[in-house]
């Protein structure tokens, strides 16, 4: 493990809630990458007929780390899925677009949608990375092999109930709707040591990524309405 990298993510900010040899063997496990939808693509404001919305370099983020797995685990794609408690129309088009496999919408326990995705799929939760910033969060965030809590400074009770609980074993500097999944993303990809690699082959367009994207964009979204 690059001490530099981890030095780099505490001195902007981030904790490492579990160390991070530790959260490193989690890592190593991970088949699955699952996530919240509302506080962590986004700041979670709500009002009449608005949206909540993602952005591209979160959206990039996802993409390449994704990337960077395949590299790292003989050319297999990790599976994707989404579990809001909302009908997030940004959340399914974010889903379609970027070709996940599941998405589960409308979700106020979110434990039963995680409960289907691994019958579904035949993961175990051990083996589920997942991405939360909120309380209806905590359920799944028990069980889950790596668990990447989204900061929000306006919850500092919430932030001491989660690290002493130990339900989170990173969490972000930045806040949802500040990119703070493109910093997760980067940091797994680091943790992999291949970020120059994945860089490099994204830029050229061609064989490997080309490879990749073709299988990516194979997958069959399979929506679930919870409600």
């Amino acid at each position: 493990m690059n001490p530099d990298l981890i030095g780099l993510f505490e001195e902007l900010g981030g904790e490492f809630v579990s160390p991070p040899v530790q959260l490193m063997q989690k890592w190593s496990k991970i088949k699955a990458f699952v996530f919240d939808w509302d506080g962590v693509f986004n700041t979670g404001l709500k009002g009449h007929e608005t949206t909540s919305h993602f952005t591209e370099a979160d959206s990039m983020g996802v993409n390449m780390l994704r990337f960077s797995y395949w590299l790292s685990n003989n050319r297999i794609q990790p599976v994707t899925a989404i579990i809001t408690g909302q009908n997030n129309v940004s959340a399914l088009h974010f889903a379609k677009r970027e070709h996940f496999n599941f998405i589960f919408s409308g979700c106020p326990d979110k434990q039963t949608a995680f409960s289907e995705l691994l019958e579904t799929s035949g993961l175990k939760s051990e083996e589920v990375m997942y991405v939360f910033d909120d309380v209806l969060d905590l359920t799944i965030a028990d069980k889950c092999g790596l668990r990447m809590m989204i900061n929000r400074y306006a919850s500092p009770l919430f932030y001491d109930h989660v690290k002493t609980k130990q339900l989170a074993d990173y969490i972000s500097f930045n806040e949802g709707g500040e990119n703070a999944v493109r910093e997760i993303c980067e940091l797994l990809i680091g943790l992999n040591g291949n970020y120059g690699d994945v860089m490099e082959k994204r830029m050229a367009f061609e064989g490997d990524y080309k490879t990749y994207l073709e299988q990516r964009n194979s997958a069959i979204l399979a929506e679930t309405s919870c409600k």
